[in-house]
C-alpha cells in the first residue's frame, strides 16, 4: 500500500484504490492540493497561465508550490523571474528555489549549468525525473503544488497521472483548437485517467481594440461554446492576445492591465472553490 499519510488524495481513496495504489509519497511534504495545467499541444500559452495561476494562488495567501514537468522545455523559472538561481539539495532532498513572493518552484534548468543547452533524453528517463520531482524535492506544506506538464497525451503526461495523486486539471488552449480532436484526445486522456478537469482557460481568445477597447474574435466563439457544453466543461476565463502576457515569458514582467488581473483573480477562485 501507499504511504497515504502525506497523499492529497487521502481522505477521498477507498480502500481498494489504497491497495492498488503505486503512487509514492515524500513523508516530509505535506502537499494539501496539486493541479495539472495541461495543453494538447504545445505554443497555446501553458507554461504562462501555469505561472500566473501560480502568482494568484500566492496573492491569495496561499503556501503554492509548482513543479516544471515540461522536460524538454522548461520555461517556468524565466517566467517567475528565477533562472540565474539554483536548486540546491541536503540530505533530505532537493531544495527547490523559493521566489520573492514564496512560491516554491522545482525545474530542470534549476538543475543545468545552461539552460539553452538541450534535453536530449528518451521518454522513461525524462519519466523519471518528473517522478522524482515529486518523491525527492521538500515542497514542505503547501496549500496547492502547480504542475506546468508537458504538452499532449504522451507518455510523460500519463507518467504524471500515474504517479502523482493530481486534484484537478487545468486544460489551456486557443480558440482556432479547442473544438479541434487535439484538445479532445487530452480531455479524454483526463477522463479514462479518473482525473477532475476544473475548466478551461481560452488563451489567445481576442484582441483588444487600442481605439475603442472593442474586443475583436477572429474564430467564431460559438463553437467554443458548443464544445464546453457538449463535453459538460467550465470556461475558467479568457485571456487576449497581448503583449502583457507575451511580456511574461520575456522577462518575468508582473504588470498587467486591470482587466487581465481581474481575469486571472477569477481563475483562481474557481480553482480554489472547485477543490474546496
Amino acid at each position: 500500500m501507499a504511504d497515504c499519510n502525506s497523499c492529497p488524495s487521502k481522505n477521498s481513496c477507498s480502500t481498494e484504490q489504497q491497495n492498488t495504489c503505486t503512487v509514492k509519497n515524500n513523508p516530509h511534504n505535506q502537499v494539501k492540493n496539486i493541479i495539472g495545467v495541461m495543453s494538447g499541444k504545445g505554443g497555446v500559452g501553458k507554461s504562462t497561465v501555469s505561472a500566473m495561476i501560480a502568482k494568484e494562488l500566492n496573492k491569495k495567501g496561499f503556501n503554492v508550490g509548482i513543479m516544471d514537468a515540461d522536460i524538454t522545455g522548461p520555461s517556468i523559472p524565466r517566467l517567475l523571474n528565477i533562472s540565474d538561481k539554483k536548486a540546491t539539495a541536503n540530505e533530505l532532498g532537493i531544495i527547490p528555489v523559493t521566489t520573492s513572493s514564496g512560491i516554491k518552484v522545482m525545474s530542470l534548468n534549476l538543475l543545468m549549468e545552461d539552460e539553452d543547452q538541450p534535453v536530449i533524453w528518451r521518454g522513461p528517463l525524462i519519466a523519471g525525473v518528473v517522478e522524482q520531482f515529486w518523491t525527492d524535492v521538500l515542497w514542505g506544506d503547501l496549500d496547492y503544488l502547480i504542475i506546468d506538464m508537458p504538452p499532449g497525451t504522451g507518455d510523460v503526461a500519463l507518467t504524471v497521472m500515474q504517479s502523482i495523486p493530481i486534484s484537478g486539471l487545468v486544460m489551456v488552449s486557443v480558440p482556432q483548437d479547442l473544438v479541434s480532436m487535439i484538445v479532445s484526445k487530452a480531455i479524454n486522456m483526463a477522463k479514462k485517467m479518473g482525473i477532475p478537469i476544473l475548466g478551461v482557460v481560452e488563451n489567445m481568445s481576442y484582441v483588444k481594440c487600442p481605439d475603442c477597447s472593442k474586443k475583436i474574435r477572429i474564430f467564431e466563439s460559438e463553437n467554443t461554446l458548443k464544445f464546453l457544453e457538449d463535453n459538460d466543461l467550465e470556461l475558467l476565463g479568457e485571456l487576449p492576445m497581448c503583449k502583457d502576457i507575451a511580456n511574461v515569458s520575456v522577462d518575468g514582467n508582473d504588470i498587467m492591465e486591470e482587466e487581465i488581473q481581474n481575469t486571472f483573480e477569477e481563475i483562481g477562485g474557481k480553482i480554489v472553490k472547485a477543490l474546496s
